[in-house]
C-alpha cells in the first residue's frame, strides 16, 4: 500500500473511530485495528492521538473550504453563495455522519489544543459566511446592520444542528434540497436589506 493510502486510510478510521467512541476514549489500536495496519504504523505518520484528530480536521475541513470555495468563485450573487455554502455542508454532513459527529463533539471540548485548532482551520471554513454576508452588505442586499460574526455562527448552528439529527437518525425525512432550502430562505428573509 502506498504511504499516502495508508495515511488517507488511517485518517477515515481515526473519524469513524473518534465518532463511535469520542477522542478521550479511543485508543490507537482502535484506530489501527479499524485501518487494518499495525499500532506502529500509525505513529509512522502521526505523532500522537491528538496529532491524528487535528489531521482529520486538516484534511476534512480542508475538503470543505476547496469544495465551498470552488463553488462559489464564480458567484456573484451573495444570496446564491450563500445557499451554495448551506447545501454543500449538508450534503457533506449528510453523506460523511462519522466525519458530522466528530466535528459536533470534539470541536465543543475544552482541550487546550482543539481550542487552538477551532481557531484556525475551523474558523477559516465558518469565516466564509461572514464573508458572504459582508459582501451581500456592501451591494445592499442584505441589512447593513446584521453583524456578520452573529450571522455565521447562527447559521453554522443552525446546519450543525439539522447534521445532528441526521447523525442520530432522527429526521430523514427532508432531502438536502428541500432542507438547504428551508435553512436558507430562513436567514436571507432577516438579512435582506429592506426595500
Amino acid at each position: 500500500m502506498k504511504s499516502g493510502d495508508k495515511h488517507a486510510k488511517i485518517i477515515r478510521a481515526a473519524t469513524k473511530i473518534f465518532a463511535k467512541k469520542g477522542f478521550f476514549n479511543a485508543r490507537i489500536s482502535d484506530i489501527a485495528k479499524e485501518a487494518k495496519v499495525a499500532d506502529g504504523t500509525i505513529y509512522l505518520y502521526f505523532n500522537n492521538k491528538f496529532d491524528i484528530l487535528i489531521s482529520v480536521f486538516e484534511q476534512e475541513i480542508g475538503k470543505l473550504i476547496d469544495q465551498v470555495r470552488t463553488l462559489i468563485a464564480h458567484e456573484e450573487d451573495p444570496r446564491v453563495m450563500l445557499e451554495l455554502f448551506i447545501t454543500n455542508h449538508l450534503k457533506e454532513m449528510k453523506k460523511n455522519r462519522n466525519l458530522a459527529e466528530v466535528i459536533q463533539i470534539e470541536l465543543r471540548q475544552t482541550n487546550k489544543l482543539i481550542r487552538d485548532y477551532r481557531n484556525n482551520k475551523f474558523s477559516e471554513y465558518v469565516n466564509i459566511i461572514s464573508e458572504i454576508i459582508k459582501l451581500g452588505q456592501q451591494q445592499q442586499v442584505f441589512r447593513p446592520d446584521v453583524m456578520p460574526g452573529i450571522a455565521k455562527r447562527a447559521i453554522f448552528g443552525a446546519l450543525d444542528e439539522i447534521a445532528r439529527i441526521w447523525s442520530l437518525n432522527l429526521d430523514t425525512t427532508y432531502t438536502v434540497e428541500e432542507t438547504a432550502r428551508q435553512v436558507t430562505d430562513l436567514f436571507q428573509v432577516g438579512i435582506l436589506a429592506r426595500a
